[in-house]
């Protein structure tokens, strides 16, 4: 090692939090070059799932996050988890039995109560892109009529015409997606605990959810999706992920005394 490069303290990274007493060690490999055993921290009936780490940034890879998410789903198969955001690091594995686990016991055992025989899953609705303009097209006159009154003149001498098209465009576009999220939702209210709406991310995202539900009503979730898809599947495509980290319905903050 050259001559006065320090080598980083070493801590704990943290997965997540669970039910247990006695050790547990995982399949999974960890985060990092020495993080390749996973294992828990024990203390006041919660487990902490962690393996040794630097303590370090750690990037936002596709290895590195990967990593993270199989370790949580390993551990799901167990019980109800409470999942830490990717990148914690703990000072040392004191400090997670003592500050965290001992000391926050009650507010923990109380969210894994709630989490109980549930799972998150998680729901995106696409419009086709072609097939979105076109029904603008066809259900907006006022928008099929400017923009035939457009065709065959310059841009120049449209320029006011074309923004308006644009902003008239965007107007219709935002009240069909405000009438077809409301669409889906209503088929998957009855069948949830909570739901969490998240930002649609471009123009052809209708739907960006988490719905948190009881595990005994999956399969009615999954018919219910199904059934959704068939009747607007030729207008959009779903993307439905299921058994998902219930990232959405818990928040755990974490600092470490000095």
């Amino acid at each position: 090692m050259p001559t006065g490069e320090l080598t980083p303290a070493e801590g704990k990274y943290l997965y997540c939090i669970m039910r247990g007493d006695e050790p547990r060690y995982f399949t999974n490999r960890g985060i990092g070059g020495r993080g390749d055993v996973v294992y828990t921290l024990n203390a006041s009936g919660l487990a902490a799932v962690v393996s040794d780490s630097a303590i370090i940034e750690y990037d936002q890879s596709r290895r590195n996050m990967m990593a993270h998410t199989l370790v949580q789903e390993e551990a799901m198969q167990s019980g109800p988890i409470l999942p830490i955001r990717f990148g914690i690091v703990a000072p040392r594995a004191e400090a997670i039995q003592e500050q965290l686990l001992a000391r926050r016991a009650v507010e923990l055992h109380g969210l894994l109560d709630s989490l109980e025989g549930r799972q998150e899953v998680g729901l995106k609705a696409f419009w086709y892109e072609d097939v979105l303009f076109q029904e603008v097209i066809d259900n907006n006159p006022p928008i099929r009529t400017l923009r035939d009154s457009l065709m065959g003149r310059s841009a120049e001498e449209t320029y006011y015409d074309r923004i308006r098209l644009g902003e008239m465009i965007a107007d219709a576009l935002a009240q069909q997606r405000e009438t077809d999220a409301e669409y889906i939702l209503q088929r998957l209210r009855p069948l949830a605990e909570q739901i969490q709406l998240s930002k649609v991310l471009n123009d052809r995202m209708v739907l960006n959810a988490a719905f948190l539900i009881e595990q005994r009503r999956k399969p009615e979730f999954d018919t219910a999706i199904d059934d959704i898809d068939a009747v607007m599947g030729k207008r959009m495509i779903f993307k439905y992920v299921g058994a998902a980290p219930p990232y959405n319905f818990v928040t755990l903050t974490m600092s470490w005394d000095v």
